[in-house]
């Protein structure tokens, strides 16, 4: 039988009361957790876990994934090879010989040589280089001129309203019809190649941007910057397009993967580059009267084009999901 004394301890000088826990737990050994009424001196609730922080270098991580290594590795490899394609290839891009279709493994001829004697190593090698030297540059010149109608569509609302009528015009219009114009007025060649890729890109970029930038408007660092008598200008330049710009990056890689779509498209239909110069689409549409011939005719561009492509969208992936983590 317990006493009364067993639920009541006492001590000489009457009832002894309970340890206090923050007492008992030891000495401090630093600022309390919390202030007074039990929030925390920085007003943040001490059980809340803090958000991460956002990695310096976001495209670093991207890239180090395994798709972004992957996209890395096909595309360094496709560039490589057109780079290079002066001490790789054999052969002169236009250099005939006696040997007409010949098939892999041809001596001299490692992918063998077109209808016309022209070996397929060389004319692929130095596809490549003119395929990235037009997409390097239509791509680009695209993206920056869709950027510069986006500021101008978010400094007034005027300019806004015609920024998006533009934008709606070249989207009404099928590529394949602005390419047939542009090079119905211009005639075939790089020039016409490089416009169609600009002109087709203009919106994506455009609109992009446009968005990012009206997203930002609203955050509350804006506001702060508003508040704090930052002009308008300047908080543009110093606040909203740093943070708008992320998108951007991944529609580059998306766009240079479509790039190569629409130039081997205007080359396979023979309004691209003019023969005999080589590129991917041409000597694929070369390629395709002597499939049931010579099927290996058409390997050496169409795995090219697809490493391109897939290492292109690989890439992108990988930013798109570093930058939405």
């Amino acid at each position: 039988m317990s006493s009364t004394a067993d639920l009541h301890p006492t001590g000489p000088n009457g009832p002894r009361l309970p340890p206090d826990p923050d007492l008992s737990a030891g000495p401090a050994t630093g600022h309390s957790a919390t202030g007074p009424a039990g929030h925390s001196p920085a007003g943040h609730s001490p059980a809340s876990p803090r958000r991460p922080a956002r990695s310096r270098h976001p495209y670093r991580g991207a890239l180090s994934t395994v798709r972004g290594r992957t996209g890395l590795v096909l595309v360094g490899a496709v560039v490589l090879a057109g780079l290079l394609a002066p001490l790789i290839a054999g052969h002169g891009p236009t250099d005939q010989s006696g040997q007409s279709l010949a098939g892999l493994g041809t001596p001299g001829h490692p992918l063998g040589t077109d209808d016309l004697g022209r070996d397929l190593l060389s004319r692929v090698l130095y596809g490549i280089r003119a395929d990235l030297g037009i997409i390097a540059i239509a791509v680009p010149g695209g993206a920056v001129l869709g950027c510069l109608f986006a500021l101008a569509a978010a400094a007034h609302p005027a300019a806004d309203t015609v920024v998006q009528r533009v934008f709606d015009l070249v989207l009404a219009f099928p590529g394949l019809i602005l390419a047939l114009a542009i090079t119905a007025i211009l005639g075939p060649g790089r020039l016409p190649v490089i416009l169609v890729i600009a002109l087709a890109e203009v919106p994506a970029f455009g609109r992009l941007l446009r968005g990012s930038i009206l997203v930002q408007r609203e955050q509350e660092y804006v506001t702060a910057a508003r508040v704090g008598g930052s002009s308008g200008r300047r908080v543009l330049v110093r606040h909203i397009l740093p943070n708008a710009a992320d998108p951007l990056i991944v529609q580059i890689a998306v766009s240079l993967s479509v790039a190569v779509f629409i130039e081997g498209a205007m080359s396979f239909l023979g309004v691209g580059v003019r023969p005999p110069a080589p590129t991917l689409g041409a000597v694929l549409s070369q390629a395709m009267p002597y499939l049931a011939q010579a099927p290996t005719f058409a390997a050496g561009p169409l795995i090219t084009v697809t490493a391109l492509v897939l290492g292109l969208s690989l890439i992108a992936e990988a930013l798109n999901r570093e930058i939405r983590r």
